[in-house]
């Protein structure tokens, strides 16, 4: 059986909380996503440029539809300041309905 995915959360993260707070409202006026929940001072681990990395980012988790996924991908990208940010997508198997209807209805 194969389930038709209609909803997307995409995961991105900046490294301060004024870049995430001004691409986040770009792209929900710019109707990308409909919703973006930033989570400050988030610890990232990671190897860059073969060297062990700490750095403190924001999470920012913003909501769309699987249509507009692709086009908020490509604008975040536009408006990141990283070399290579973090950007991904995965499905919204379930979800209370009203909700659901309100990110379409404001795409």
């Amino acid at each position: 059986m194969e389930i038709e995915i209609e909803y997307v959360t995409v995961y991105t993260t900046f490294p301060s909380i004024v870049e995430a707070k001004e691409t986040a409202k770009i792209l929900v006026t710019e109707k990308l996503a409909a919703c973006a929940n930033l989570i400050d001072q988030m610890e990232s681990i990671y190897v860059w440029n073969e060297q062990l990395e700490e750095s403190t980012e924001v999470v920012c988790l913003l909501k769309t539809t699987m249509e507009k996924s692709e086009p908020l991908m490509q604008r975040i990208r536009e408006l990141h300041s990283y070399e290579t940010p973090c950007i991904v997508g995965w499905p919204i198997l379930k979800g209370y309905p009203n909700y659901l209807d309100w990110i379409r209805k404001s795409l």
